[in-house]
């Protein structure tokens, strides 16, 4: 019987002699794409000959829509971009305006950042490597650790009032200070998880089916990695220790500790162990930024601003000054310098990047979103060639496609 390998070998030959194939539409609703993607595969039994995907089924025109809104109405757009990890999404977005505003925010902020965005983290590595699970046949593990995304959502719900689309903070900061409960549920959250991700980990990591079903699949190499622009975790699973975090540190990443983990083949198990590994650091990173925000004056959770940054309520009742910063704001009447600014952030999928031209105005000139899905799903066809239809599930899933980063 052909291996894998030999099967992919005879179908990437450009001497294969003609036969006939069958045309598959894989999605574009199909419950294992996870989303709305449509791939026209050619087949040959249950082989993957060749396959094309096409994107634009929730294009939202994301970029043009921002360039029309004020600096502060556009968190929301950043939301629906990778939505399993929006507060991620958010802050970048943040930090590239107050790059661009030259806006310096307290040390505070950047550990009460970083400790919502490593939990964002969390999250969606949790639901990508479970979903995985799901795929090769492992239901358990995705209803078992499924309710501890939902823990993470119920902090979020405390600091910001929302789960999913979190449209959380402001530019210079967050809207309001964390409160004790906020503490409370993440070190709960941080005490209970680990023994929980133990057990799951202990449940996939070394079983028979799930290793046979991901060892070799969909593996990608570090040049052609390289090549289509990978990131994040999909690269490193390559053996490439590239992060944005440690390479071009913000939100004072270079005052915590973690490590980079990395991996050797880049096939779909490399990247289900990175991820698993990269939950752990997260989970360290937690708690280090909950001891620096402790130690830090405890009022501190925004910056100085008062072109930019909203004045409490209170002080809008009463003071003529707030009252008319508060109105420009919220009207966006408050113009930004002329500038031209590129600001990336490690999301959980990769760097996701905000290119951004202001012409002195009160909205963006240009924006362009560096959405790290879109670059993976341009590979997807070279990674399934050769497989069965079957890998290609587990490929995606892999990859951690999501619908709302294709198409801005």
């Amino acid at each position: 019987m052909k291996t894998n390998l030999e099967y992919k070998a005879e179908f990437i030959n450009p001497d294969i002699p003609d036969i006939p194939y069958n045309t598959l539409n894989l999605g574009p609703t199909h419950p294992a794409t996870h989303g709305i993607f449509q791939n026209v595969l050619k087949m040959d039994g249950e082989r993957i000959v060749s396959g094309e995907q096409t994107i634009g089924y929730i294009h939202r025109a994301f970029e043009k829509i921002a360039e029309r809104r004020p600096f502060y109405q556009i968190t929301p757009l950043t939301d629906r971009l990778n939505y399993c990890s929006a507060p991620i999404n958010n802050t970048g977005w943040y930090l590239t305006v107050e790059k661009l505003l030259g806006m310096k925010v307290p040390k505070r902020v950047d550990y009460m950042r970083v400790m919502v965005m490593e939990l964002a983290r969390i999250a969606d590595h949790l639901i990508c490597n479970s979903i995985l699970g799901v795929d090769t046949g492992a239901l358990t593990g995705f209803t078992y650790v499924y309710q501890y995304r939902e823990k993470i959502y119920e902090i979020y719900e405390e600091i910001c009032g929302a789960r999913l689309t979190t449209n959380m903070g402001r530019i210079g900061g967050f809207e309001r200070n964390f409160s004790p409960k906020t503490f409370e549920l993440t070190r709960k959250f941080l005490k209970e998880f680990p023994e929980v991700w133990r057990e799951f980990e202990s449940l996939l990591s070394r079983n028979r089916i799930f290793m046979d079903r991901t060892i070799g699949t969909g593996a990608m190499d570090v040049e052609r990695a390289l090549n289509y622009g990978f990131t994040g975790p999909n690269l490193r699973a390559c053996g490439i220790d590239y992060d944005i975090r440690s390479a071009e540190p913000y939100c004072s990443y270079e005052d915590f500790k973690f490590d980079i983990p990395v991996g050797t083949t880049g096939d779909t198990y490399d990247r289900f162990v990175v991820r698993n590994e990269e939950i752990w650091q997260s989970l360290s990173l937690v708690e280090q930024a909950l001891k620096k925000i402790e130690a830090e004056p405890a009022e501190i959770f925004h910056a100085d601003s008062d072109h930019y940054y909203l004045p409490p309520k209170a002080e809008v009742y009463k003071n003529m000054e707030a009252l008319i910063y508060h109105f420009k704001i919220i009207m966006g009447e408050i113009d930004a310098p002329s500038g031209e600014v590129y600001q990336a952030v490690e999301g959980a999928n990769g760097e996701l990047g905000f290119y951004l031209i202001s012409d002195g105005g009160r909205t963006p000139y240009r924006l362009h979103f560096r959405r790290p899905c879109f670059i993976y799903y341009q590979a997807f066809p070279e990674m399934v060639r050769g497989q069965l239809l079957s890998d290609a599930i587990v490929v995606m899933s892999s990859l951690n496609v999501i619908a709302g980063e294709l198409d801005a």
